[in-house]
């Protein structure tokens, strides 16, 4: 299955004897570079996956967990497929976004009785990459926002990577695109709420254009979901996570391209991502 960035996915059809069929997904991480982590990965979504679907969140169930190899070639997990494909195009978008913040507004209110494990932010202020042409002088203060302390929050379940590539919908009809599930819980933790929105918006200003990304973050309100208090404390978490692409940047949109998104060439997503950067420095949020 196409889309994934540190995992091979595979469909399985598994036809039993008596002619009972289960569609499954595999998740394997093949990659030697990943493998220490692998480990955390699987713990996170295994985690998610026996705690979200009971509670009749649209998530995949889980079959089996192998965090260490044993039994598989790679550190695996093997779930049940939900039906549905991840919509990247531009059409529709203004339909998908109210679903997207819908969604992501249920799963911050999960009440889980055990907590997952706790966020991890991995940039700093001397890891970001500032785009080609990029105006020196309000990056540079947008890097010294990230070397601010982190804002008092409450925390929630975040998914960590909430965003339309992780996020399905079913595309048989020819009306609206309705959602039906969200996928690849590898960074599941307790944090702030503000985390997942940041995260989106980044995804919504690449994939379409700088307005899509402030938008989300209203949509998330007007769905019943709460931000943080201050102005200060949302440009926070907003930049961090649009600086915390810069670094990997091209890798980040490959999936995309590889879905056909083949407009989103490396000069338009840097003059995207400046252009998204620029509005959060420059604007009260």
């Amino acid at each position: 299955m196409a889309g994934g960035i540190t995992a091979e996915v595979r469909k399985l059809t598994v036809v039993a004897p008596g002619g009972s069929v289960r569609h499954l997904v595999l998740k394997c991480y093949v990659d030697s570079k990943v493998m220490q982590k692998a480990g955390n990965w699987l713990n996170r979504e295994s985690w998610a996956l026996r705690t979200l679907a009971p509670l009749g969140l649209s998530v995949p169930e889980l079959v089996s967990v192998d965090q260490a190899a044993v039994r598989c070639e790679y550190p695996s997990l093997l779930m049940t497929q939900v039906r549905g494909s991840p919509v990247l195009t531009d059409e529709g978008v203004d339909m998908r976004v109210p679903q997207l913040a819908q969604q992501l507004v249920a799963v911050h209110r999960i009440e889980a009785i055990d907590r997952p494990q706790d966020y991890e932010v991995l940039t700093t202020a001397d890891t970001v990459v500032v785009p080609t042409g990029a105006e020196a002088e309000l990056w540079s203060a947008a890097i010294e926002v990230i070397r601010e302390p982190v804002p008092p929050h409450d925390g929630v379940v975040v998914h960590r990577d909430f965003q339309p590539g992780n996020v399905l919908f079913d595309v048989s009809n020819t009306g609206p695109h309705r959602l039906t599930g969200v996928v690849d819980w590898a960074g599941t933790a307790w944090g702030p709420a503000d985390l997942d929105v940041a995260h989106c918006s980044t995804n919504l200003a690449l994939l379409h254009g700088p307005r899509w990304g402030t938008r989300f973050a209203t949509a998330y309100e007007e769905a019943g979901g709460v931000l943080a208090d201050t102005a200060r404390a949302r440009r926070y978490w907003r930049v961090r996570d649009a600086l915390a692409c810069s670094e990997e940047l091209q890798a980040w949109v490959q999936p995309w391209r590889e879905a056909g998104r083949t407009d989103l060439t490396p000069r338009v997503v840097e003059d995207r991502l400046d252009s998204y950067v620029s509005f959060l420095m420059t604007t009260s949020n």
